[in-house]
């Protein structure tokens, strides 16, 4: 049996694509594996929540040790580093939709808030 994949349910859910005009409208859809999908499949999600969890992960690191070396506060590494993650977003350089974004800086925020009240932050949600 292949144990499922779980997204935390605060994760985002992107809409539909949306409707195409015309006499009668068209809905967007696509079909992969025999079926068609008006957003991403479960495996779709799984994957793009994935890379934001491992995302949040890295950059929780790395303010971290920011925060270590040079005193800045919590406030001020999480908007440098949000600041960081829009431009690489809006320079075309990562592909994360603005949803993925601000669930991204809300996991980094909790990851480093328990870092700092020294508990563990591994885990989804």
């Amino acid at each position: 049996m292949t144990r499922r994949h779980v997204v935390p349910e605060d994760f985002p859910r992107e809409p539909s694509p949306g409707l195409v005009p015309g006499t009668q409208p068209k809905l967007l859809v696509r079909k992969t594996h025999g079926r068609y999908y008006t957003g991403l499949t479960d495996e779709e999600r799984w994957t793009r929540y994935d890379a934001c969890e491992d995302l949040a992960g890295q950059l929780a690191e790395y303010a971290s040790r920011k925060m270590s070396a040079s005193g800045l506060s919590l406030d001020d590494a999480l908007e440098r580093v949000e600041k960081g993650l829009k431009a690489k977003v809006d320079g075309d350089r990562w592909d994360f939709s603005r949803a993925e974004i601000a669930w991204t800086l809300n996991r980094l925020h909790k990851l480093l808030s328990a870092t700092r009240n020294g508990v563990g932050g591994s885990g989804g949600s």
